[in-house]
């Protein structure tokens, strides 16, 4: 199993880069949770503290594909240091404003300068595309190692922000994610050697990519998909809290991306064949299936048995999210030219991103309205939908994947869907 993963990093530079990228992808993880528990603390209201994190979030939605789409039209370095420092400035002025009791109205406008925040992830896997673009099966392999990293970012983040938000000063959690992204983007870009060129046709392409109806299909289920992810987390916080339990809800969720990162562990060693469409769709319906039991479980079975139960079952659910995922990112690398990749990855993201702020809304909405255990059912109905958009979609991928492939040079459909 080891040994697929060595043979990735057998190219010069790629430790260095995939490493860098998981220092400066820390923040995406961090600044969501670190604001709401930084402004919850210091002015005293989760409601503004929520508007203010989803103000974040909607306009990276809105920027984030568009400083990607500059980066592949200029380079990473060259677009990424600015997009930084902008980051960066508008934090600092978060922080400020946050510490000194600043106008409400000044929280929105820096939270919403944050969204120029660069994509960390999409660059890391451009640059793994870049090398292993005729070798299907280490590209394979280099996304799912890429999967997990994103798994791990997401545990150790909120954890961090959260902590120290709470044990050394409010803003602690803000101000570390901001130090992790300038620190983890200057180390990034620094590595010249294995940065993708610039794609020649990369400046004369006009229509965003957005307008790809295979990535379309991508996009509207991520959306889905982002909204289970954060309603089972509110939810799951909710239901610990109502057994009379909070304080497991952070290792009962890390169960669930525990599942993930195993699962994308064993699929990275793995060489799947046939479409990966059908696959993609495969993974959308283990996941909405994986939502029943946990719903289940938790409207029959209180106490520490609950808990159990509600764990093992997230346990299991995980299972489904890296291998969908990793199938996802390879879809985007055949539906969308070389000269977009990093804007077509971007949006997948910003699918989640969006996805991941409803699904948490609706789910605070359902637990406030019905209980911790009807919660549940958010993150079911968000699968039931992610499954008709793919099955929907499942025709546009496949038609997008031998469109993409029959432009390829004969080298580059090795080990690709047949």
């Amino acid at each position: 199993m080891l040994s697929s993963y060595r043979q990735i990093f057998a190219a010069p530079g790629s430790l260095a880069f995939s490493s860098t990228g998981f220092i400066s992808r820390l923040p995406i993880s961090m600044t969501g949770i670190g604001i709401v528990t930084m402004l919850s603390e210091l002015r005293g209201s989760f409601g503004v503290a929520g508007l203010v994190s989803a103000t974040m979030a909607v306009s990276a939605a809105v920027l984030g594909p568009q400083v990607s789409r500059l980066v592949d039209r200029h380079g990473q370095r060259r677009i990424i240091l600015p997009a930084t420092a902008l980051t960066v400035i508008a934090a600092i002025g978060l922080l400020l404003s946050a510490r000194f009791e600043a106008p409400v109205w000044t929280l929105f406008v820096f939270a919403a300068g944050m969204g120029v925040m660069p994509s960390t992830g999409a660059m890391v896997r451009a640059r793994w595309a870049h090398l292993y673009r005729d070798e299907g099966t280490k590209l394979h392999t280099a996304y799912s190692f890429e999967a997990v990293v994103d798994e791990v970012c997401f545990i150790v983040g909120p954890i961090l922000a959260v902590t120290l938000a709470t044990a050394v000063f409010p803003e602690a959690g803000v101000l570390l994610a901001g130090v992790f992204l300038a620190v983890g983007v200057a180390l990034f870009a620094a590595q010249r050697s294995t940065e993708p060129p610039v794609h020649p046709a990369a400046r004369h392409i006009g229509s965003p990519v957005i307008l790809n109806r295979g990535l379309q299909v991508l996009i509207l289920t991520f959306v889905s998909t982002g909204a289970i992810f954060g309603s089972v987390e509110v939810v799951t916080v909710a239901f610990t809290k109502a057994q009379g339990h909070g304080a497991t809800s952070g290792p009962i969720l890390a169960l669930w991306a525990l599942g993930s990162c195993l699962a994308g562990v064993v699929f990275g060693t793995l060489k799947p064949s046939g479409s990966m469409a059908v696959r993609f769709l495969a993974g959308v319906v283990f996941m909405a299936v994986s939502m029943v039991p946990l719903l289940l479980l938790a409207e029959s079975v209180n106490g520490v048995g609950g808990l159990v139960a509600v764990g093992g079952a997230l346990l299991v659910a995980g299972i489904a999210i890296s291998p969908t995922l990793i199938t996802a990112m390879a879809l985007v690398e055949r539906l969308v030219p070389a000269a977009q990749l990093t804007e077509g990855m971007t949006w997948t993201t910003t699918g989640l991103a969006l996805g991941v702020a409803v699904g948490s809304s609706a789910g605070g909405w359902v637990v406030d309205a019905a209980g911790a255990a009807a919660g549940y059912w958010v993150p079911l109905t968000a699968g039931i939908f992610g499954v008709l958009a793919a099955l929907a979609g499942v025709g546009r991928l496949r038609a997008g994947v031998a469109a993409g492939e029959s432009a390829l040079p004969a080298a580059e459909t090795v080990d690709l869907e047949r």
